[in-house]
């Protein structure tokens, strides 16, 4: 396999990035954090409801160093990155508490620093450490995480593999004009600019048409099609895989040739700045998961989501030959996979939604070498936008969750104007993980809340707004920070 940085230029960077890092640490010790997630799995409200509930004393009883006391103060500073956007912490909160609807999803990256002044729990270590931790949250898309596997792909690799994926269950049907104009052209064709723009301009429909809520596939690369920011229309976001490419090399000025000069730029470009700037320099990782999205559009979206979790995981693999093996050694040594939204399930449903989603990620643990200490599986809510409660029907008595559903949401044929709260039955997971993903097989699905609920009203105690209620964030911030402040 290639190695992704072909250059002594790039890993003399990533070491020069890294020594930087180092030394600044000395000086005021740091963990970077990243936050990342396929579409619509709530990176923007996880950062923001992590951040409000340390600053304004949130319920965070499982993150030990803040329940026994040992921190004494948390506050905002500047980001040490004065090139990177800012995340803008303030507008985020402002939307979910005054305006109570929910942010703008992640389209490019972002950081924040957090810093915690604290007393170790080792005498010793108080005679050695300042009692300071800043922690850099990094927010960057998941899309862009897809696209690292690229690095160790050539232009027919990567052809190959789209064009085959795209072949497949519903996909086939999205990816038919695409798909035609593809086969139909000749790649050995004089380099047509008009040519390649169409190409381009049918295979980001279909990328479009897979992430659309109704279907919620989630194996999307080339990230930067369906979100380009300053690069939009640039050659480097104006090429598309090609079928059956053969293995001679292209001929000079043809289409295959500017179809492959572009995705190699698209690479030089755009994927190794994300992993040598931003991705190389992380410690902690958290990886968001919508598994209740997938599992209410079925089998193909599960598939996918799996088929996404592997190649996403796969980034954060020891060893030689992996994407981090260009480190002097290996900085992320925890990587936290969340499915969020366990406020849509009752809390006997939080277990079974954690093992429905360790289920599911198994296989890419397993092959990326991450099992152990280095990784965990949790279900949150980083918002609890719903409470519990009991109703009765028939003389049985059912658990119901209760919420304020968003305006135009239609539950049983009514249209809700975004102001009314109801209950909604929510659903529930089988207690065998396996059983789930036996019933997609055969066509089947357990049913699953899919209701979007408003976020809730946060109440005011004597002028202070009360923190942010969630599910489990503290559980969270252990795993991810804790060893850091003992």
């Amino acid at each position: 396999m290639p190695s992704p940085f072909s250059t002594i230029a790039d890993s003399a960077l990533i070491a020069l990035d890294s020594l930087t890092d180092r030394a600044a640490g000395l000086v005021n010790p740091s963990i970077r954090l990243g936050v990342t997630g396929l579409s619509r799995a709530g990176k923007t409200v996880f950062i923001s409801s992590l951040v409000h509930n340390l600053l304004h004393g949130g319920r965070l009883p499982l993150f030990e160093p803040l329940h026994s006391g040992r921190v004494s103060n948390v506050r905002l500073e500047p980001q040490p990155d004065d090139a990177i956007p800012r995340f803008q912490y303030e507008d985020h909160i402002d939307s979910l508490i005054r305006e109570r609807i929910w942010p703008d999803s992640t389209r490019a990256i972002s950081e924040l620093r957090l810093t915690l002044d604290y007393q170790s729990a080792s005498g010793w270590s108080r005679l050695l450490s300042p009692g300071r931790l800043s922690i850099d949250i990094v927010d960057y898309p998941g899309e862009w995480l897809l696209d690292l596997p690229l690095l160790q792909q050539d232009y027919r690799t990567f052809s190959q593999r789209t064009v085959d994926l795209a072949r497949t269950g519903i996909r086939a049907d999205l990816s038919r004009e695409w798909l035609a104009l593809a086969e139909a052209t000749d790649m050995d064709a004089p380099a047509d600019e008009m040519t390649a723009r169409r190409l381009f301009e049918v295979f980001t429909s279909y990328l479009r048409a897979c992430k659309a809520d109704e279907r919620s596939l989630s194996t999307l690369p080339p990230g930067r099609f369906l979100m380009p920011g300053d690069l939009e229309g640039s050659p480097a976001l104006t090429f598309a895989p090609l079928p059956e490419i053969p293995e001679t090399p292209a001929t000079p000025g043809s289409l295959r040739a500017m179809m492959e000069r572009r995705y190699d730029a698209y690479k030089s470009v755009v994927v190794k700045p994300f992993f040598r700037e931003h991705f190389a320099r992380l410690d902690r990782q958290i990886v968001l998961v919508d598994a209740l999205q997938a599992i209410s559009r079925g089998a193909e979206a599960v598939a996918d989501l799996e088929r996404a979790m592997q190649d996403v995981l796969e980034c954060f693999r020891p060893g030689s030959g992996s994407l981090l093996s260009a480190l002097a050694g290996r900085r992320i040594d925890r990587v936290l996979v969340a499915a969020t939204k366990a406020d849509h399930l009752h809390h006997e449903g939080h277990d079974r939604l954690e093992a429905v989603t360790r289920r599911l990620v198994e296989r890419a643990v397993t092959r990326a070498g991450l099992a152990g200490a280095g990784i965990d599986v949790m279900a949150i809510a980083s918002i609890r936008a719903t409470r519990e409660a009991t109703v009765k029907q028939n003389g049985e008595t059912l658990p119901v969750i209760v919420g304020t559903p968003i305006a135009g949401e239609t539950i049983a044929g009514e249209i809700f104007d975004g102001n009314r709260k109801t209950a909604v039955f929510p659903g529930d997971l089988p207690e065998n993980p396996e059983a789930v993903f036996e019933d997609l097989k055969q066509g089947s699905q357990p049913r699953v809340n899919a209701v979007r609920f408003r976020p809730p009203a946060i109440p005011e105690v004597n002028g202070v707004r009360v923190a942010i209620p969630h599910i489990r964030l503290d559980r969270a911030l252990q795993f991810l920070l804790g060893d850091r402040l003992q």
